[in-house]
């Protein structure tokens, strides 16, 4: 698996070939390639090149796959004694990269592309009939009942133990 550590917009991203990055919003229509020219970091398996800023003689080349807002951010300013309320917000604006290629100019590789992990399927629990439930119900009541309590067991001399004190019974 290649990957590169790829600088856009100030921010660093893990750009991995095959799989989407998300980064902010890039000039480019939908389905446009536009290669990354701040590499600052490659690795394939064991091999890996580190750069100093940047690696040179290596790109990484995406396509555009769509443009989106993130989350809106809500901010809220307020002063009780002079009646200050201030409410506003800002949503994000986005791309998502679809990563083709990380490797030197002309180089030709078969990219394999990451597999979206399939969850295993779902199975129905087995119906159990009101017998059956109610016999789990009583089973597990009984458990519960049987657990020991701590009870204080009087010792030989009839005396209850030591460290357990009782009131003594008012005597006329």
């Amino acid at each position: 698996m290649r990957y590169a550590i790829v600088e856009s917009g100030g921010k660093q991203f893990r750009a991995v070939e095959g799989e989407t990055l998300e980064v902010d919003r890039l000039p480019g229509e939908e389905g446009m390639q536009i290669a990354i020219d701040r590499i600052l970091f490659m690795a394939d398996d064991a091999d890996f090149m580190i750069g100093a800023p940047t690696v040179s003689g290596i790109e990484v080349k995406a396509t555009v796959v769509d443009h989106f807002s993130g989350r809106k951010v809500t901010h809220f300013k307020y002063s009780p004694k002079k009646r200050i309320r201030v409410r506003g917000g800002h949503r994000q604006k986005y791309t998502r990269l679809m990563v083709d290629f990380i490797g030197r100019p002309g180089e030709v590789r078969k990219v394999v592309r990451a597999e979206p992990k399939q969850d295993a399927p779902k199975t129905e629990p087995k119906s159990i009939s009101k017998k059956q439930d109610r016999a789990v119900v009583q089973e597990g009541a009984k458990k519960l009942t049987e657990k020991k309590s701590p009870e204080k067991k009087a010792g030989k001399s009839g005396k209850t133990p030591a460290g357990s004190r009782s009131k003594p019974a008012n005597k006329k």
